[in-house]
Parts: structure tokens; sequence; C-alpha cells
């Protein structure tokens, strides 16, 4: 798939990873839409911004329209109430997806998460073939997004790739950053790469090249993700016990009952 020319439109745009991501289209001179329920300044002359919700089916649909693709970024980024992700997340997700097939887009491109697999101990290499095994409710609605993905390019012909994205920081910062650690430039390459192949439907670990790390690069290959750096060149990884969950302090029981309504 050409990424030159075609507009693409991006959710969540305000965001961490939204904002790198615009920049970096908007030098190579790739048109977007960029959506997000707060404000956000245009990140160039050929990026077209948008206040939408996620909630809103026939807003996406509008917005969607005379896009190529879409990259969806938005919903709640972290640990939060059950209700709260199934009503952002996995309703929100449905509804890029469903006003992408309506609109005529060619490809949904949507931010997973490692955290679909942060239960797996760090003895374990882990691919994206294996079971999820989510860190906890945020984890469950990106295994719920990477489903309706999977059942919109196998039902209705949408072209869709899910991206497990590592720990995006511009630098590592401990011992689970130096297995985790996703740097600005790889993240890049990984969106590069879901945007460009020709591989119909698919998930990968967007992950850089750490020496250490616990997901499988296997299936990025297929998609010609290629990361160029490692957490090693600024921290050294420390042992961790091999009953440690990959999720770290994410697995812990707090980490979601502290976020859970009365």
């Amino acid at each position: 798939m050409d990424t030159d020319g075609p507009t693409w439109c991006v959710t969540g745009a305000a965001g961490r990873i939204g904002r790198v991501l615009r920049a970096h289209l908007s030098e190579r001179g790739v048109p977007t839409v960029s959506l997000d329920v707060v404000e956000c300044a245009s990140a160039g002359p050929e990026d077209h911004v948008l206040r939408c919700d996620l909630r809103d089916l026939p807003e996406l649909v509008t917005a969607f329209r005379g896009c190529s693709g879409v990259l969806h970024l938005g919903g709640i980024p972290d640990e939060a109430d059950f209700h709260e992700l199934a009503d952002v997340n996995v309703v929100g997700t449905y509804h890029v997806l469903e006003a992408a097939r309506r609109a005529g887009v060619s490809r949904v491109v949507f931010a997973s998460s490692n955290r679909v697999t942060g239960s797996y101990p760090v003895s374990e290499r882990v691919a994206p073939s294996d079971p999820p095994r989510p860190d906890g409710f945020y984890g469950v609605s990106k295994v719920a997004g990477e489903t309706l993905c999977r059942l919109y390019a196998d039902k209705f012909g949408l072209s869709t790739i899910s991206v497990r994205i590592g720990s995006f920081e511009e630098r590592p910062e401990d011992a689970r950053h130096s297995r985790t650690w996703l740097s600005h430039g790889d993240t890049l390459r990984a969106f590069d790469a879901a945007m460009a192949t020709d591989v119909h439907t698919a998930v990968f670990y967007a992950v850089s090249r750490n020496s250490e790390r616990w997901w499988s690069l296997e299936e990025g290959k297929h998609l010609s993700f290629s990361p160029q750096d490692d957490a090693s060149t600024f921290i050294a990884p420390e042992a961790l016990t091999p009953d440690t969950l990959q999720g770290g302090a994410y697995a812990d029981p707090a980490h979601s009952l502290d976020r859970m309504r009365e």
C-alpha cells in the first residue's frame, strides 16, 4: 500500500504518540485529518484538525470520507474502570472500524498494547500467536480491539493491522523498560510499516531491538518493520526473578482495584 498521496486520518491526535506521528507524516507530506476530543494544534499545512468523539459513529463516518486509511490511536490510554474502557476503547474501536467500512476506507491501523500479554512471566518469549493474557482491564479492552479488527478483516474485507506498542519513551528508565522500550524512531518505523505493507491483516509487537526483550519480532519482519534502537545503549538490564510478570506494576491487583467505581 502506497502512503504517498492518500489522506490518512489519525484518532487520538493530541496524544503523545499522535503528536509525534503527525509531525512525522507532515514532514513526509502525507495529508492528514487529525481527530481528538480535545483541542490540538495542526501539525502542518496538510493537517486538517477536527474535534470528534469516538462514541459518535456518524461524526466518524463524516470525518473518514475521502481518507485512504485510519491510524486509530484514540481511547483511554491506561487502566480505568471497566465500564469506561468498554465505552471508549471497545465501543469506540467498533465505531472506528464500522465508520471506516461505511466511508470506504481501505485500512485501519490499530494502536494495541503490550499489555494484552502482561500476565506472562518474564521467563517466556511471547509471540502474537500466543493466547492473550492481559494484565488488567485496559489490556482486555485492547484484546477486544484486536478481535474486532480481525472480524472486520475476515468478514468485511477491511485491511487491519494491530500494533502492540511497547513502552513509548524518549529513553528507557527502569528494569522493565530495558525489555519493553520503544524509541520514538522505532515507533515511526513501526507505523510506516503498518501503513505501507501489502499484508491484509496482522498483529505485531512494536518494540525496539532490545537485547533482553520479551516479545518476538518475527511477525513485524513480514511487514518490513526493522527496529534500530536498543535500550542497552542507555540502561543495563537488571535481573528479574523468572515468575515476575511482564506487566510489572500494571499486573498488580491494586492497579485495577484502585480504579474501579464504587
